[in-house]
């Protein structure tokens, strides 16, 4: 559906009326990476959104998701979350330390399948934020979903009154999240009188949908390119475009998305979900070493990787501006330290 671009305080006004909670430390900073760009040669400026510096619980996307998704949750009187998702999911330790602010009981079930269950990383996190943490054999997914569901249903019937991963219901909910993150960063791009050509974030989900519809609704003419961290059982850019349309229904918004303008690239996942490509540890290495910032290499890592790629193959003309979007993470790389140290750390350039 065509409809006319929105100003970043129409996007505000829209987002106003839904229910929120404040956790995360906005706006997030906008820098450019001159260092970086140089080591890319193509004459293209590299800027980064640092949403790994939210603040909240070590901060990332998932701080913007959860005003939106708790606020629903205190709306309807939760007195239990069920969340869920693999062992070091960013998701799962922002919401185990969203129900300790909140004084809320939380219940993390988290796929053990193919991961490294030491208490490291975000799942250390978990615990020291009070979550009852059950390891489960459920893979993420239907799988998992289904596992959420029957839990939550157990605590609604025992008198309970749970809050829970329930994608169609939370999932167009957090994409707000990033519709107004995207205001946020059109104002700053303004304030710097600087036109991006191109966005680049990880996402096959929640954060992608938000970023592609906030894009559209700001007549945003640029390519956003979303990297996808994983394959899913389902057609991605059909399900963000869905998930997109659910969000703009919810803030009384007219723009639609279609599939077919949904950039959702599967190309950087291998070798599989949670494993550095050779391709995603050097753009790890690239940004580490020339400016002092960290990524993560299930999800960001890949993302920056694509950037690198297509900025070497001349994607964009020299003096062209492109934002990568960096949604945090760094927790898991504690967990999973042998795959960017292994078989040869890369001490020197």
């Amino acid at each position: 559906m065509t409809s006319a671009p929105l100003t970043p305080h129409e996007i505000r006004q829209a987002s106003a009326s839904l229910p929120r909670i404040s956790l995360a430390q906005l706006p997030t900073p906008l820098e450019e990476l001159p260092r970086f760009s140089h080591r890319l040669g193509a004459g293209v400026r590299v800027f980064i959104k640092r949403d790994d510096c939210t603040g909240f619980a070590l901060g990332g996307n998932k701080s913007r998701h959860n005003e939106f998704l708790f606020g629903e949750a205190v709306r309807r009187g939760a007195d239990v979350v069920v969340w869920g998702a693999q062992v070091q999911s960013n998701n799962c330790r922002t919401t185990a330390a969203t129900c300790a602010k909140l004084g809320l009981e939380c219940r993390l079930y988290l796929s053990k399948w193919n991961q490294n269950t030491d208490i490291q990383g975000n799942l250390l996190l978990d615990y020291l934020y009070g979550a009852h943490v059950e390891l489960v054999d459920a893979r993420i997914g239907p799988e998992l979903n289904a596992l959420m569901a029957a839990r939550a249903a157990e605590l609604r019937n025992a008198g309970r009154n749970p809050f829970f991963w329930d994608p169609p219901q939370v999932v167009p909910l957090a994409a707000i999240s990033y519709i107004v993150a995207m205001a946020e960063l059109a104002e700053q791009l303004q304030a710097l009188n600087l036109k991006a050509s191109g966005l680049y974030v990880s996402s096959a989900g929640a954060t992608g949908a938000g970023v592609a519809l906030g894009a559209k609704l700001l007549g945003f003419t640029g390519s956003v390119r979303l990297i996808c961290p994983m394959h899913w059982p389902w057609h991605i850019p059909t399900r963000i475009a869905d998930d997109a349309n659910q969000a703009a229904k919810r803030l009384g918004l007219p723009h639609r998305l279609s599939a077919e303008e949904i950039d959702a690239d599967e190309s950087y996942i291998a070798p599989g979900y949670g494993q550095i490509s050779p391709a995603a540890r050097e753009a790890f290495f690239l940004l580490a070493r020339e400016e002092a910032i960290l990524t993560d290499h299930v999800y960001t890592a890949k993302a920056l990787a694509a950037l690198v790629a297509d900025v070497r193959a001349g994607k964009y003309r020299p003096g062209s501006v492109v934002v990568f979007i960096h949604t945090g993470g760094i927790p898991a790389i504690f967990a999973d330290r042998h795959q960017l140290l292994e078989p040869t750390p890369p001490f020197s350039h």
